[in-house]
């Protein structure tokens, strides 16, 4: 997939990944016509999420979304959290996602935090290869959100299904780390994040991607 293509798919993606709110509702016969333009294994995933939300209330939606990401540890769309836990490492994280953002000119608004899946992969679609390039390094931590979305029968898996088909198959090193998270979960020293609140105990964003 060339760089069109990818930052196509990965700005869909973003958008359906963010709070199902009108402004969305709004957009989606743009997405849909986005998705009929994107290879099968990608564009094929993100029809299947638009024909539930199609015949989905939006406050049906707005409130699977809360049970999904607000009430779920597994599917957390933060992903540092996946590979640093509540550790001063993913404060660390965090800072070096917004310094990234600011030197290509992207700046968050306050209740936006720079590793919401949503915002990353806004980043990838304005700047592909870099973006690309962070996408895979949270790579074990995307394919264990996909596998517990699937696990809960989650709309939303489709819509990681087709994040995953923008990225490299998973190699023997990201199966290891996948299980590994599986079965241990994040790191879990309680210290050292602020600014950066922990997931679990986030404020009701306002922002475009809740």
């Amino acid at each position: 997939m060339n760089a069109d293509v990818l930052a196509r798919a990965w700005q869909a993606q973003s958008l359906l990944l963010g709070y199902p709110d009108d402004q969305l509702y709004a957009r989606l016969g743009l997405l849909g016509r986005v998705a009929d333009s994107l290879p099968g294994p990608v564009g094929q995933p993100l029809r299947g999420f638009l024909a539930h939300l199609g015949c989905t209330d939006a406050g049906r939606a707005a409130a699977d979304y809360v049970a999904t990401f607000d009430h779920r540890k597994r599917c957390c769309l933060f992903l540092t959290y996946y590979a640093h836990g509540d550790t001063r490492k993913r404060g660390m994280a965090l800072l070096r996602l917004k310094q990234t953002y600011a030197a290509a000119g992207l700046h968050l608004v306050d209740d936006e935090l720079p590793d919401h899946l949503a915002v990353v992969l806004e980043y990838a679609a304005t700047a592909p290869e870099p973006g690309h390039q962070l996408l895979t390094e949270h790579r074990a931590g995307l394919e264990l959100l996909r596998l517990a979305l699937h696990d809960a029968r989650s709309p939303w898996a489709d819509v990681l299904d087709s994040v995953s088909a923008t990225l490299p198959a998973l190699g023997g090193d990201i199966h290891a780390a996948v299980a590994r998270l599986a079965a241990e979960g994040p790191p879990e020293e309680q210290v050292g994040l602020a600014p950066f609140p922990t997931p679990e105990f986030l404020p009701e964003p306002q922002g475009a991607h809740r």
